[in-house]
């Protein structure tokens, strides 16, 4: 589904040089359930902001599923990952004044063609993340747990192939923590691909496999020790 062949990210000021991503090479496929873990600074969410096509390494390559993504213009690659991937940030980027349905709705806004069964999606997506009694309540009326599953709802209204999570639990409490990795659970057993990135370890062993990041470089790539994600494909 998504492969990676020698990427590298530096950031240049006049004075310095930083490197971020020293050759990442990687593959998850499809239907996978995979963590990337790491310290603050270790690298991971710029690797997740390029595996989402939302950033561009200094070099290197990256396919999404099959597609050589660098090939493409900005409008073509857009499109791509709209139609691809759904994502998940701790900081839930909700309109607050807005109720949860109409949150949902938003990327379908954006779309080149509004579907005419938009509000039934939003609705169905809603009730998949278990808010079907939610749905009219203001985002700002709503606890942290229920506002990050707003958030999962509305990166699957465009029925997206990979769900990236960048630290999905990082503003949750334990009760919605488990709520929202037992809802991750739930989509990869429906086949979804499923990238979760946490400095939490706990958080990574829900995950199929852990692949860990130290100053920019994969230092560990394991199965899960939990049995119960062994794997369902």
């Amino acid at each position: 589904m998504i492969k990676t062949k020698n990427i590298e990210k530096t950031y240049k000021k006049p004075s310095v040089t930083t490197p971020v991503l020293r050759g990442i090479t990687l593959s998850i496929h499809r239907g996978e359930y995979v963590a990337i873990m790491g310290t603050s600074g270790s690298g991971k969410s710029t690797l997740m902001n390029i595996l989402g096509c939302l950033d561009k390494p200094t070099s290197g390559q990256l396919e999404l599923d099959g597609t050589d993504v660098y090939t493409l213009d900005d409008d073509a690659l857009s499109a791509l990952r709209n139609k691809k991937i759904g994502f998940v940030f701790q900081q839930f980027f909700l309109l607050e004044r807005t109720t949860a349905l109409e949150n949902v709705l938003l990327p379908l806004i954006y779309a080149d063609n509004y579907p005419a069964d938009a509000k039934q999606r939003a609705k169905k997506a809603l009730t998949n993340v278990g808010l079907e009694d939610r749905m009219e309540y203001l985002a700002n009326e709503l606890s942290g747990g229920q506002q990050q599953r707003v958030a999962i709802a509305r990166a699957l209204i465009n029925d997206p192939d990979v769900i990236l999570a960048d630290e999905p639990t990082g503003n949750l409490d334990s009760g919605s923590t488990h709520e929202v990795l037992e809802i991750f659970s739930r989509l990869h057993q429906e086949g979804r691909t499923i990238i979760v990135v946490t400095h939490d370890r706990a958080v990574a062993e829900h995950a199929q496999r852990i692949l860990e990041l130290k100053e920019g470089q994969i230092i560990e790539n394991t199965t899960s020790s939990k049995p119960e994600n062994s794997g369902n494909h």
